[in-house]
């Protein structure tokens, strides 16, 4: 687990992969945001 800090709304959190260079990375409450709907 990698600590990082949410690129939306700040707060720390853990992240299963090493972040890449460059691109936001976003706590798991601000990632569902940020994700488009699921369709079926």
């Amino acid at each position: 687990m990698t600590k990082i800090i949410c690129s939306d709304c700040g707060k720390e959190a853990e992240v299963p992969f090493k972040p890449t260079e460059g691109r936001p990375v976003y706590c798991r409450e601000c990632f569902a945001k940020h994700r488009p709907p699921r369709r079926f």
